[in-house]
């Protein structure tokens, strides 16, 4: 009699409480989306340097010094400023001979490379940097590089491009599926923005004493974006 009376209590509970359905799961359509804005660069970076060697390290030095002082006196004189002029490498290294026959290897001197990176905010000027450098006395060159001094504007239009891509992407997928798209909801950038990429097929700037390609940079942004559909 016990038992029938709490069963009667537990059913009039679940019959008078009030119902809490769970909120469906919004159906949803997830996109990526890729941006990409391609600018002619406005600064060069050249990384140049002088090798010398001599029977001793202190005359290897020595020759290495008075070169790489008309390096620098080079680039103030076209208006490099000092900020601009960053040594990324220096070494001294003693020079043998290949032993032959077994014989041991033998001193035969000493090898100082010093290496510098320069920055020049006027790529038109990247030629005739090169040509003073190597008159100056600079008789290594290993690489030039061009980028965009302030890439965040052409990042801003990437992503707006990116997202425009992922909508135009979406809307295809949801005629094709027979449904619409609804309100977004997260939008994501997927690995930041890559740094600018050279596309080394552009302009050659005929001015300059040596030829040099400027090419042209890209500024890319993609992202993800997901859409409740109906």
């Amino acid at each position: 009699m016990k038992n029938r009376f709490l069963m009667g209590l537990a059913l009039a509970a679940a019959l008078t409480a009030p119902a809490f359905a769970a909120d469906p799961v919004p159906r949803t359509l997830a996109m990526n989306g890729h941006g990409e804005i391609r600018s002619a660069p406005d600064v060069a970076t050249v990384n140049a340097g002088v090798i010398t060697s001599a029977p001793t390290a202190a005359a290897a030095l020595s020759a290495n010094s008075a070169r790489m002082n008309g390096v620098f006196a080079a680039l103030k004189k076209m208006g490099v400023a000092e900020k601009n002029i960053q040594t990324v490498g220096f070494n001294i290294s003693p020079q043998y001979t290949n032993g032959e026959n077994n014989s041991p290897r033998r001193l035969t001197g000493y090898q100082v490379n010093n290496d510098v990176s320069v920055r020049l905010d006027d790529v038109a000027k990247v030629g005739a940097a090169l040509d003073a450098l190597v008159a100056a006395g600079a008789n290594q060159m290993n690489g030039i590089s061009f980028d965009i001094a302030t890439p965040a504007p052409l990042l801003d239009k990437a992503r707006v491009d990116a997202i425009a891509d992922a909508r135009a992407r979406a809307e295809t997928y949801a005629k094709a599926a027979g449904v619409s798209l609804g309100a977004i909801l997260s939008i994501s950038e997927g690995g930041g923005a890559e740094p600018p990429r050279p596309m080394y097929k552009m302009m050659a700037m005929s001015a300059a004493p040596t030829p040099v390609a400027a090419g042209q940079q890209s500024v890319t942004a993609d992202v993800s974006v997901v859409w409740e559909i109906h």
